[in-house]
């Protein structure tokens, strides 16, 4: 099963094994609004934790998008080009946005749900 993380700039990951899922939260969807467009890093690319690896654009903003582990990208969420509102309809299931294969000890910085929830109402 699926270990799910969070990061403070509002992403999620799912680790199985060496291979990591990862999204924008259910509070970061509903903070942006109607999401209309997302622009993600092609399938190899090697990222850093904390890399900007894309970005999600709504009605309201847009905002940069932070990889929360060290990795390659190994697919993206093609499915989002055409309909970028699955971020918003099921943003731990269909609106997923990339999978990567995890480089090096995955570190500090992530925080577990009851950590997340606390970032995330301060933020309000």
């Amino acid at each position: 099963m699926a270990q799910r993380y969070y990061t403070e700039t509002h992403e999620w990951i799912d680790l199985e094994g060496d291979i990591a899922t990862i999204g924008i939260t259910d509070f970061a969807q509903a903070q942006l609004g109607d999401v209309v467009f997302l622009e993600l890093p092609p399938t190899g690319k090697t990222l850093a934790k904390g890399d900007a690896f894309g970005v999600v654009e709504s009605v309201k903003a847009a905002s940069d998008l932070y990889a929360p582990v060290a990795g390659t990208v190994l697919e993206v969420n093609k499915a989002l080009t055409d309909s970028p509102e699955s971020v918003n309809q099921d943003p731990y299931g269909a609106g997923w946005l990339m999978r990567v294969r995890v480089e090096g000890d995955v570190g500090s910085g992530l925080l577990d749900e009851a950590g997340y929830r606390a970032v995330s109402e301060q933020a309000h």
